[in-house]
């Protein structure tokens, strides 16, 4: 379980295909504080940290994290957020982000306003059930509230500390954003839908 609010940036430094899954290498200031098995959400994936050393931690992504996830075509030198999972007696300073992918959408507009930025992201239709105005959603991880929502597409306002702490001041029209809806949404629509069956 995570909160959606990111904790450091990373950078891939290595990507190390294998039989059956992809192996990333992120250097991260987070690595002395993981242990062996941890779980880490990378661009809002988690995913087990399988070794480490003092500079960077290693995890291994397998063929399903691939196809719905932004992590199936990683990039050396790509920045990516992190977060370590929420402790029981911590706060929940975001919404429930469990690190399990919906869908992915495509970043298509950045823009400044004063000292925030807007960015507008397509929804895939199989998630626009779960998506409301004004309502969380993660974005690459980020806890965001939607300000906007069109039929294909929703906006977020990015505050200034959130922009320069995370990967969205790297976004550019094109970019493909890993997309997780609120865990409650998802479990209010598939109540209703039960009971219609």
């Amino acid at each position: 379980m995570f909160t959606g609010i990111i904790e450091a940036t990373g950078r891939i430094a290595t990507v190390t295909p294998g039989a059956e899954h992809l192996r990333l290498g992120i250097e991260t200031a987070l690595a002395p504080a993981l242990a062996l098995g941890a779980s880490l959400a990378v661009n809002g994936v988690c995913l087990t940290v399988v070794a480490r050393d003092e500079a960077s931690v290693w995890m291994d992504v397998g063929p399903q994290t691939a196809r719905i996830t932004t992590l199936g075509v990683p990039r050396v030198g790509q920045v990516v957020n992190l977060e370590r999972p929420l402790r029981p007696e911590g706060r929940l300073d975001g919404h429930f982000v469990l690190g399990h992918v919906d869908g992915t959408g495509e970043v298509l507009e950045v823009r400044p306003d004063s000292e925030s930025h807007w960015v507008t992201v397509t929804l895939p239709d199989s998630l626009a059930a779960y998506v409301i105005p004004k309502g969380s959603i993660a974005v690459d991880g980020i806890s965001l509230t939607v300000a906007t929502l069109e039929r294909e597409r929703f906006s977020v306002q990015v505050i200034p500390y959130t922009w320069t702490h995370t990967t969205l001041q790297h976004a550019r029209v094109g970019d493909r954003v890993n997309l997780e809806c609120d865990m409650i949404g998802k479990y209010v629509v598939r109540t209703l839908e039960h009971r219609s069956a």
